[in-house]
């Protein structure tokens, strides 16, 4: 137990993710590899190709990736330790959740009024704020981001129904 956290159940051990990355890891390698060959991996009249060292540095990435992974497929060690426990695994899907369903929500509302819901919804449910200290942060954290993107940088963001309705 470290840093007084509760006694929990492991939910996935470090063994278990290192083979998942090390895969994952081996099968970017793999795509970036086999681009690289698409463009040209290998050594022109005026010097290397544009493939030549994202292929070597994705034949370095599969190389390791694969090491990793045989090391951690043949290694039977008897200490289990755990890479998350649930209530860590809770605490992380606490705020995950929530901000996936923020990057769904400003595809259909926009950004400003969804990132109104997602600054109230965290004030109110992890933060425990009041009303009084929610409602005017939570506009006008959005309403700064707007002015200082949209009228300041000139740089569009998404914008939603709300948005346009008022003419923006």
């Amino acid at each position: 137990m470290e840093h007084g956290t509760q006694n929990s159940d492991p939910v996935v051990s470090n063994r278990t993710m290192e083979i998942v990355v090390a895969g994952l890891f081996a099968l970017v390698a793999l795509v970036v590899m086999a681009d690289s060959i698409r463009v040209g991996n290998g050594w022109g009249s005026d010097g290397p190709k544009a493939g030549y060292f994202p292929f070597y540095v994705g034949l370095i990435m599969l190389v390791s990736s694969l090491a990793t992974l045989a090391v951690n497929l043949w290694r039977h060690s008897g200490e289990r330790t755990a890479f998350v426990e649930k209530h860590q695994l809770a605490l992380v899907l606490q705020v995950l959740v929530p901000s996936v369903v923020f990057v769904i929500l400003t595809a259909f509302l926009g950004i400003y009024l969804s990132a109104v819901l997602f600054i109230a919804f965290f004030m109110h449910w992890v933060g425990k704020y009041p009303l009084k200290t929610i409602l005017p942060v939570s506009i006008l954290v959005p309403a700064g981001l707007f002015v200082m993107f949209e009228i300041w940088f000139l740089v569009p963001l998404p914008k939603g129904p709300v948005e346009t309705m008022f003419g923006f």
